[in-house]
């Protein structure tokens, strides 16, 4: 059924496509896609009609989803009956609102993947965020990692762009690959979209934690502009901010009005969110995924709020998948990371994490400062037995470990956890 169903989705997508001809701008990268979707997104929407992946929908079928733009029905027959009627009209009935612009994710997690998405959409406008060690599982090596999702810089027509990370090595690779345009952002002074003064600002008391946003000036081809990010935190926003910067350059934008609808971009959920916790405790909510280079990432952001001189950091650590043969060494690197960010307390959720906790034994950390848990469930309770007055928590795993139960555990209005949490709908909490 579900061959079945992918078939005709990739056929209806492509008639679809054909039909209306919007511009496709596809993203790919191991981290940082969906957060460079939304600020895509948000410079767009400033001027264009665009449509970007509804929640996830990066794979064979969410993709085509997206072109259709309905939610999946999961196993529900009459579901996708009614999305194929949907369908159908859109065919043959023209819809005066379908979007001038499509922004999608486009996921890699197997070889082949690239090359099936793009049998049915057609990107002008490439972008990789970041190639690093993900999906080893299924690649065994980094290199087949960039060979695989810079298919999509290959196939890119010459009149189109492709927007690389210029920071990241593997990415900045690419640029010689294909015959497209190419504008990179970064960091490094040789990249052509810059970000230079990343400020990170708090208002309020300093036991507070209240999170004005992220500041930073925005170069490019000789002109800059302060971008200001409301209610974001990480390097991962400022990546983000410059990938949609690239966009609205690509489409002829300029750079104050790229500024003033950068102000509209939210960091997705579970992505270096800040949430109040009990106890006047501050929680970075980084549960949608992990990964070596983004946990420790997330590590040294947290390194860089100070904590009231009463509050702790502590960091809840989870299992990292698919990282195949370099499973222990990464987890390793992340148990390092934790003692040289001087983090006060690691809680680890998982089999696999036990070798974060012996990167951090060997690097210099306490046993004493160490606490395992076998599931999200378990290493929540305990947590919140063990929260003081003003402490700073990091909580970070992959998907399958659910690490967002723990922030509900202890958030300060769990009321509010399917406004402010990664995966409350229907299809998590069954």
């Amino acid at each position: 059924m579900r061959k079945l169903i992918r078939l005709k989705l990739k056929i209806i997508a492509k008639m679809i496509l054909a039909k209306y001809r919007p511009k496709v701008i596809g993203i790919t990268g191991s981290v940082g896609k969906t957060s460079a979707k939304e600020a895509i997104y948000a410079v767009l929407e400033k001027k264009y009609r665009p449509r970007r992946n509804i929640k996830n929908y990066n794979n064979e079928i969410g993709v085509p989803l997206t072109i259709i733009g309905q939610d999946s029905p999961g196993k529900s027959i009459f579901g996708w009956l009614r999305i194929f009627i949907i369908a159908a009209k859109l065919l043959i009935i023209r819809d005066k609102k379908y979007p001038e612009i499509l922004v999608l994710e486009m996921g890699v997690d197997h070889p082949g993947d690239m090359e099936y998405l793009q049998g049915i959409v057609k990107p002008e406008i490439g972008v990789v965020t970041m190639i690093g060690p993900v999906h080893l599982e299924f690649f065994n090596s980094i290199a087949k990692i960039q060979k695989e999702k810079g298919g999509l810089v290959e196939k890119l027509p010459p009149s189109g762009w492709a927007v690389l990370n210029y920071d990241n090595e593997k990415t900045r690779a690419l640029a010689k690959r294909g015959q497209a345009k190419v504008l990179t952002y970064g960091f490094s002074e040789k990249a052509m979209i810059r970000a230079r003064e990343v400020v990170f600002s708090f208002e309020g008391k300093q036991a507070d934690h209240e999170l004005k946003g992220i500041s930073f000036k925005l170069s490019y081809n000789g002109s800059f502009v302060p971008i200001l990010l409301p209610r974001v935190i990480g390097y991962h926003a400022v990546y983000a901010a410059l990938a949609g910067a690239a966009i609205g350059i690509a489409y002829g934008m300029n750079l104050v009005a790229i500024a003033e609808a950068l102000r509209n971009f939210d960091s997705p959920k579970g992505r270096m969110n800040l949430i109040a916790g009990n106890k006047d405790t501050q929680i970075i909510d980084d549960t949608y995924n992990s990964s070596p280079q983004s946990a420790i990432a997330a590590l040294n952001i947290m390194k860089m709020i100070p904590p009231p001189p009463a509050g702790r950091r502590l960091a809840v650590l989870g299992d990292m998948l698919e990282l195949g043969s370099y499973s222990e060494k990464g987890h390793r690197q992340v148990g390092q990371h934790v003692f040289k960010t001087k983090i006060d307390k690691l809680i680890i959720v998982g089999e696999r994490s036990r070798d974060i906790a012996r990167g951090a034994e060997d690097a210099g950390m306490s046993t004493d400062n160490i606490f395992y848990f076998p599931d999200a469930v378990a290493a929540g309770r305990f947590l919140e037995d063990r929260l003081r007055e003003h402490d700073l928590v990091l909580i970070k795993g992959s998907q399958a470990l659910r690490l967002e139960k723990i922030v509900k555990e202890i958030m300060a209005e769990p009321l509010r956890a399917r406004e402010l949490l990664v995966r409350q709908d229907e299809q998590w909490l069954k």
